[in-house]
């Protein structure tokens, strides 16, 4: 398998430098950048490999500079390291042609994981796999309640936010997310996510 270019751009040093280890460990060709503006400095047209980017940088932010990246007509796949919490930004992300986000504190196999299928991919999240369809298909099979309680994950909000709009407790919206997920083959909120921007549900 030929080796993927992995461009890193996190303004943490400690971070950048772990996540740069990782990769290298793992096989990957990495350039690690402190800042969005760096990247757009010194990527090379056509460039290669795929960018790993932190959602939330001063200056220039991950969705900032996803936009820049296509609109100087970049069409690497982009995937966004997101904090906990960062749901409704993930999704703005996708909409913008991100291919992945993971979130911190993230499992070392899953970013390995979600950069190879991103480098296989490759160009913008336009490519709809078999899955993303079958997926249509299984939320066709929730109930009315365990759709709303999906629509309400995928905006962001907490069990406890979904519980007091939906009017019920916070315990039987954890039992109709673990539904949900059974019946979506969904293996995590991140997996869900993308999955229902990709299906075009939000």
């Amino acid at each position: 398998m030929a080796v993927s270019l992995v461009h890193v751009v996190d303004d943490d040093p400690a971070m950048r430098d772990s996540v740069g280890f990782l990769l290298d460990t793992a096989g990957f060709e990495v350039a690690l950048y402190e800042a969005g503006s760096r990247l757009l400095e010194t990527l090379a047209k056509p460039a290669a490999g795929c960018v790993l980017t932190d959602i939330r940088m001063p200056g220039i932010d991950g969705l900032e500079l996803l936009r820049r990246l296509r609109a100087m007509g970049h069409t690497l796949p982009v995937v966004m390291m997101t904090g906990h919490g960062d749901v409704p930004l993930a999704v703005e992300a996708m909409k913008l042609g991100a291919c992945d986000f993971i979130e911190k504190p993230f499992d070392d196999e899953a970013l390995i994981q979600a950069l190879r299928s991103a480098s296989e991919r490759g160009g913008v999240a336009g490519t709809v796999d078999p899955t993303v369809r079958d997926f249509v298909r299984r939320v066709g099979t929730l109930s009315e309640r365990e759709r709303q309680v999906l629509d309400h994950l995928v905006a962001g909000r907490t069990s406890k936010e979904i519980g007091r709009s939906l009017d019920i407790s916070s315990r039987t919206v954890e039992i109709y997310r673990a539904k949900l997920m059974a019946k979506t083959r969904a293996e995590s909120l991140q997996e869900l996510v993308r999955w229902s921007v990709l299906a075009g549900l939000v």
